[in-house]
This record gives C-alpha cells, sequence and structure tokens, in this order.
C-alpha cells in the first residue's frame, strides 16, 4: 500500500510516518519509481509505535525495543543494561498509569458529586 493508504487507515499523518522510517522505526520497500510500498503488517507497527510514543517512550527506545515485542517469546535479550533500560520505561510507564487512574477517579468522583445535586 502506499504512504496515503497508511496514513488513512492509521490516522498518522504521512509526515510522521516518513520520520518514523528516517528514524528507523519503520522500513517500507521502494518500488522502481522510488515510492513506499508498505506491507498490511506495517499497519499494526505503526499503531504500536503511536502506542508507545503516546505511553512517553523515546524513539530511541522505541527502536531498540521494537524487534523484542514482535519476537518477545523466542528472541535473545540483549545486555543487561537494555534490559534495565526497557525496566525503567516499563516502571515510568506503569507510574503514569497510576496517576492516570488516579486522576480518573477523581473525575468519576466530582462527576458523581455533581449529579447528585
Amino acid at each position: 500500500m502506499r504512504i496515503k493508504e497508511l496514513s488513512e487507515r492509521t490516522g498518522v499523518p504521512a509526515r510522521l510516518l516518513r520520520y518514523y522510517e528516517e528514524q528507523g522505526l519503520l522500513s517500507p520497500r521502494r518500488q522502481e519509481n522510488g515510492y513506499r510500498d508498505y506491507d498490511e503488517p506495517l499497519v499494526a507497527r505503526v499503531e504500536q509505535i503511536r502506542s508507545l510514543l503516546n505511553a512517553g517512550m523515546t524513539t530511541e527506545i522505541i527502536r531498540a525495543v521494537l524487534p523484542c515485542l514482535a519476537e518477545a517469546a523466542s528472541s535473545q535479550y540483549p545486555a543487561p543494561d537494555f534490559v534495565n533500560r526497557v525496566r525503567e520505561e516499563r516502571d515510568r510507564m506503569a507510574a503514569r498509569l497510576d496517576n492516570l487512574a488516579r486522576n480518573l477517579k477523581a473525575m468519576d468522583d466530582y462527576l458523581a458529586a455533581v449529579a447528585e445535586k
């Protein structure tokens, strides 16, 4: 598929898809005319990248983590420093989730209190 179709299917602007390619997160094939050609599995890859970016991960970490996420069951895990770095990112994401959950509860409590009046 062309970049426009991938953009429409994922909701990610074409310029960001090109940026992901520059960052080594996507590797589309090139047609003879130079156009990018995206395979179907890259739809899920783009959605995964967006999710990780929204969670606060950097493109540098994502580039290193994506292969592990794709093949977690059978991959050879890298050096302990990298594993620790991924663990730190995971812990940071968990802390953000906890904070979001507290904020969500506070909003629910407020809405419930307002609805009673």
